[in-house]
């Protein structure tokens, strides 16, 4: 009997909830798994996609996006080996199931910890509520790569947003393995999608997109391209998302900068009945 030959796999992109290989046909070599190289057509087919997903998951209840987020923690608790055997350490896959945890438990309470009433003179009700910004790219850090790209999703898509990740070219396969528990923990197509390949290909396309509204530059180690993506998204008035690398201690309390920085505030006036 002839001995059996491996089916060998192939890292997709995770667009609308669906794995598409890149429209370009073009893949590389990473721990001798072949990723797909996105093309700036796939960042575009990302947005999208992303830009379809926004009404749904915004509309959804803040305890419903809560209990989605901990069925991803959930779900990722079920593959922690999977993690390991791609060489994600053990301790950091706990940290990244942690993580999701926390942040789904911040869904429903963050309207009350930065909304409110404001006191007015007059006989008004005077309300602010955070509101999600829309479509956000995200450029995700390369180390650690479970735990930095958990970082990076979660508080982004928990207040309604949606997200196209530009993932680390050095560590995709984390990511797109990460990608497959998304795509079993219920939420919806399109709300995460995630792009591996070159950073230089993909971010300046998201950065001068005009339908999307936020990018969040943390993964980008180039300050010549940071710039550069700064100014691109200056075009279109981008919120712009650039912490400094003093900020990226990954396993000390994430805070509430990455969740706020992302939400537009809505103020209502209303009159008081007599």
């Amino acid at each position: 009997m002839s001995e059996r030959v491996a089916v060998r796999k192939t890292y997709k992109l995770f667009i609308g909830g669906k794995f598409p290989r890149s429209e370009s046909g073009r893949s590389y070599l990473v721990q001798d798994s072949n990723v797909s190289l996105a093309s700036r057509k796939d960042a575009r087919d990302a947005v999208v996609a992303a830009r379809a997903a926004v009404k749904g998951w915004a509309g959804a209840t803040a305890y419903n996006r809560g209990q989605i987020l901990y069925r991803v923690a959930e779900m990722l608790e079920g593959r922690r080996e999977q993690f390991v055997a791609l060489g994600v350490p053990a301790d950091e896959v706990d940290a990244a199931i942690d993580r999701w945890v926390w942040y789904a438990g911040w869904s429903d309470k963050l309207p009350q910890v930065y909304g409110g009433a404001n006191p007015v003179a007059g006989p008004y009700f005077n309300l602010s509520a955070p509101e999600p910004t829309g479509v956000v790219a995200v450029v995700a850090p390369e180390s650690p790569a479970l735990l930095g790209l958990v970082s990076v999703i979660a508080p982004a898509i928990v207040t309604g947003n949606t997200v196209v990740v530009a993932a680390s070219p050095a560590a995709p396969l984390a990511a797109v393995t990460l990608a497959e528990v998304l795509a079993t923990s219920d939420l919806p197509g399109g709300v995460v999608n995630i792009l591996t390949g070159r950073i230089t290909e993909t971010a300046p396309t998201l950065a001068a997109h005009m339908d999307v509204n936020a990018i969040d530059l943390t993964g980008v180690a180039d300050a010549e391209l940071a710039v550069e993506l700064e100014v691109k998204a200056a075009e279109n008035l981008k919120r712009v998302l650039r912490p400094a690398p003093a900020d990226h201690d990954w396993h000390t309390d994430p805070g509430l900068t990455r969740m706020t920085t992302l939400l537009e505030t809505k103020t209502v006036w209303h009159p008081k009945g007599i």
